[in-house]
C-alpha cells in the first residue's frame, strides 16, 4: 500500500501538459500561457491627461493661488479619442479631458478643481479664459507614453497563468488572441447496480448518482471540462464496453468498484484493458483508490483514476490527487493546496497508521485558527464536506491529536468564510 506522497508521485509522473491552443482572450482566464507576449508599441501610446482639467505650461501658473489666480487665455478643448493642432503657450490653456493626448506646448494640466471654472459656467464671455488657483509642478497630471509597457517589452513570459488584470493587459496591447494550454477533458464515469441517474425515480434499494455531479463540478472548479459518461452496472461485459467508449478524453475518473468486494470491478477491468499502477493508498478516507492507463485502439492510453465509491473518499482524493494531475495538464505548477497552521478543537484518534484529512471548519480569532470537526466524519455524509472549509491534516505517525493540539490544514474555500 502506497503512501499519499508515493500515489501523488506516480499519478503526476504519468501527465504531462497538453497541446497549445489559440483562444479569444476571454476564454483564457484561469489558463497558462503557451507563448512569450512582447509588446509593439507604447502603452499608453501617447502622453496623456490624467485629469479633467486644462493643459497648460507650468510655468504660466507660477505664483497662483485662490486670492489671487492666474488668468489663461482658453484656446481650445481636447476630449478623449481626439487630437488638435493647437498648441499651448506661455499664458494659454486648452481644455482637456482624462485620456486625451497632451497637446504639443503643455508640460502640465491643472485639475478642473483648481481652476475657477464652475464660476464661469452660464456666462459665456467668460469660456474664452480659465483663472487658475494653484501651482502645478512639471509633468503634474501626465501620463507618461510608455509608462505602463513599452515597445519591444516581454509583457507576459510563456507559463504565466492569465489572471483578469493579466486579460486587461492583453487587450491593452490589441491582443485578441493568445496561445494557451487547453482545458483537460475528463470522463467521469459512476459504477454500480444501486445507482440511478438524477431525475429519474428513486426506487427501493436504489441511491442517485451524487459522486459524477460533485466530481464534474470539481473538475470543472479547477479548469477542466467534464464528460459525463453515465453510470456503469456491475459487469464485466457492460463496464468495459462503456468504458472503452469513454476513452476520447484526457483522464478518466471512475467512482465506486475499486474495493475488494465481489462487485468491485473497475480493478479487474482495468487488468484487462490496461495497467495498474497501484490500487491502495494509506490515507482515510480513501484508502481504495485505484490508479493506471487504459489502452485505446490506435495504441495510445488514458490516465484513469478509479475513485472510492463513498461521496466524501471520492471528493477528498480527487482534491488530493485529481486536482494537482488536472493542474499539471493544464501547464499549472501552483496544484499544493495552501495551507495553515490551526488549533483543533476536538481530540482525534488515528488508530490504523493512515494519514487522515478530517473535514473541519476553520476560524479564525485573536490572530489565531482554529478548527472543529464538522460532525461526524463518516465517509458517506456528504454533508461535511458542505460545511467544510479545510481538511485538516492528521500525519500517519500521530495515533491522537489531542484537543488543543496545532495540525495543518489544507484550505478549501478562504473566499467563502469571513475573517480567513
Amino acid at each position: 500500500m502506497l503512501s499519499v506522497d508515493e500515489a501523488l508521485d506516480k499519478i503526476l509522473g504519468s501527465v504531462t501538459p497538453l497541446a497549445a491552443e489559440d483562444r479569444a482572450i476571454l476564454d483564457c482566464l484561469g489558463r497558462v500561457l503557451a507563448n512569450d507576449v512582447y509588446a509593439l508599441f507604447n502603452v499608453p501610446p501617447n502622453d496623456n491627461s490624467a485629469m479633467d482639467g486644462y493643459a497648460v505650461q507650468s510655468a504660466s501658473t507660477a505664483g497662483a493661488s485662490r486670492e489671487y489666480p492666474k488668468v489663461l487665455k482658453a484656446t481650445g478643448e481636447l476630449p478623449a479619442g481626439h487630437t488638435t493642432d493647437l498648441k499651448v503657450e506661455s499664458g494659454t490653456a486648452i481644455r482637456i479631458m482624462t485620456g486625451a493626448p497632451i497637446p504639443k506646448g503643455a508640460d502640465a494640466v491643472v485639475p478642473f478643481e483648481d481652476t475657477d471654472e464652475e464660476n464661469r459656467r452660464g456666462y459665456p464671455n467668460l469660456k474664452d479664459e480659465i483663472g487658475i488657483f494653484s501651482e502645478v509642478r512639471l509633468a503634474a497630471n501626465i501620463r507618461r507614453s510608455g509608462e505602463d509597457v513599452t515597445e519591444g517589452e516581454l509583457v507576459m513570459k510563456k507559463g504565466k497563468l492569465l489572471l483578469p488584470a493579466d486579460i486587461g493587459v492583453l487587450a491593452s496591447l490589441g491582443v485578441g488572441k493568445v496561445s494557451v494550454i487547453r482545458r483537460p477533458i475528463v470522463g467521469i464515469l459512476a459504477t454500480g447496480n444501486e445507482l440511478v441517474e438524477v431525475g429519474q425515480p428513486l426506487t427501493p434499494g436504489k441511491i442517485y448518482n451524487s459522486n459524477s455531479y460533485s466530481v464534474a463540478a470539481q473538475v470543472l472548479r479547477y479548469g477542466g471540462v467534464p464528460k459525463l459518461l453515465g453510470i456503469a452496472p456491475d459487469n464485466m461485459e457492460q463496464l468495459t464496453f462503456i468504458l472503452r467508449h469513454g476513452l476520447d478524453c484526457d483522464m478518466l475518473i471512475t467512482s465506486g468498484g475499486v474495493s475488494v468486494g465481489d462487485y468491485d470491478m473497475v480493478k479487474e477491468v482495468l487488468a484487462a484493458e490496461g495497467d495498474i499502477s497501484f490500487w491502495a493508498v494509506r490515507m482515510k478516507p480513501g484508502k481504495p483508490l485505484a490508479f493506471g492507463a487504459f489502452k485505446r485502439e490506435d495504441g495510445t492510453t488514458v490516465s484513469h483514476l478509479g475513485l472510492p465509491g463513498n461521496p466524501v473518499s471520492s471528493m477528498v482524493t480527487f482534491e488530493v490527487f485529481a486536482r494537482p494531475a488536472i493542474y499539471k495538464m493544464m501547464g499549472r505548477s501552483d496544484w499544493v493546496r495552501p495551507a495553515i497552521k490551526a488549533v483543533m478543537e476536538d481530540a482525534v484518534k488515528n488508530k490504523d497508521g493512515r494519514r487522515v484529512f478530517l473535514r473541519v471548519i476553520v476560524t479564525k480569532r485573536d490572530g489565531q485558527y482554529y478548527a472543529r470537526l464538522t460532525g461526524e466524519q463518516g465517509s458517506g455524509i456528504l454533508t461535511s464536506m458542505v460545511k467544510a472549509n479545510g481538511l485538516a491534516v492528521i500525519p500517519e505517525t500521530a495515533n491522537e491529536i489531542k484537543q488543543g493540539s496545532t495540525v495543518d490544514v489544507m484550505i478549501l474555500d478562504w473566499n467563502g468564510t469571513p475573517g480567513l
